[in-house]
């Protein structure tokens, strides 16, 4: 399963096995992203190494998580999605985030390049 053949897949799965699996971070980075994969976050560059820096810390936070995808296209190489993860917290509560997504993907179904704009609602 890569995002090209299974974006909605890819959505649900990559932030469950990133955030709250057992599996090395950098595994489920490499499934899922090329090896030269940046994302763009509400204008904040993350390379793999901000990527995973990332997930040990939210591995920490959240101790549930699910994915409502609304919308996901695939266009040959280019993706684009609008879809809410929603994380429960291990303090209590949970914090709700929605995300726009675009993104091109390499020539093997990876994603290459995501630039993202979300919106971060607390609940609780």
């Amino acid at each position: 399963m890569t995002p090209r053949t299974d974006l909605r897949g890819y959505l649900v799965r990559y932030p469950q096995e990133a955030g709250l699996g057992d599996e090395d971070p950098a595994m489920v980075l490499d499934r899922y992203h090329a090896p030269d994969y940046e994302l763009v976050n509400d204008g904040v560059l993350l390379d793999r190494k901000r990527l995973l820096d990332h997930i040990h810390p939210a591995r920490k936070r959240a101790v549930g998580l699910r994915v409502e995808v609304e919308q996901a296209l695939v266009d040959g190489d280019q993706v684009a999605a609008r879809y809410r993860l929603i994380a429960k917290l291990r303090k209590g509560g949970t914090i709700t985030t929605e995300i726009y997504m675009f993104g091109e993907l390499a020539a093997d179904g990876r994603l290459r390049r995501t630039v993202q704009a979300t919106r971060t609602i607390p609940s609780d």
